[in-house]
């Protein structure tokens, strides 16, 4: 994976773009610090619940804006959203099974950057991302032409965490309970 990402920076604002999107760039242990206080602040449970719903309308409307943007569509979108997650800085991120029609997928998370900056820690450390990936799977659903092709709406959880001792992190996208 080359790492590079089309940054453009305007002159007169100082705005960071990639892919013609309003981007911020700040240090790892700057986000993990703020992180960490609001979750503390709040409780996890609390916290988890908060950044799974803003996750997942971000992660939406990035597939839908880069879709537009690069002319892909379906799981293309999917794939090309954990291409830049991690170019970005977030950790490795792999779909090792995807079934779009029964809204199920399974993402492997290698070298997160929540375990990184918190070594000795242990726990489900990257409950952040779980709603990213149902955004992601639902926009794909949403956007299906054909409603055959369409599957339910999408849940997702941290299955294991590599804070727990696991080589990697895991995450599991099935169908909502309804």
């Amino acid at each position: 994976m080359q790492p590079q990402l089309p940054i453009d920076v305007d002159a007169n604002t100082g705005v960071w773009t990639t892919d013609a999107l309003p981007m911020l760039y700040v240090p790892r242990h700057f986000f993990t610090n703020n992180h960490t206080a609001v979750e503390e602040a709040l409780g996890l449970d609390a916290y988890a619940e908060i950044l799974y719903k803003a996750g997942y309308k971000s992660a939406y409307f990035w597939c839908d804006k880069e879709a537009k943007q690069h002319g892909i569509s379906g799981m293309a979108v999917f794939e090309h959203y954990l291409k830049r997650l991690s170019q970005r800085g977030w950790g490795i991120f792999t779909i090792t099974e995807a079934d779009p029609q029964n809204s199920r997928a399974r993402i492997e998370l290698h070298h997160s950057s929540f375990v990184l900056a918190q070594p000795g820690k242990v726990g489900k450390l990257c409950y952040m991302f779980a709603g990213w990936f149902a955004g992601a799977m639902d926009w794909v659903n949403d956007t299906a032409p054909d409603a055959a092709r369409k599957g339910p709406p999408s849940h997702s959880r941290e299955a294991r965490c590599a804070a727990e001792g696991h080589a990697h992190c895991v995450f599991e996208v099935s169908p909502l309970a309804s």
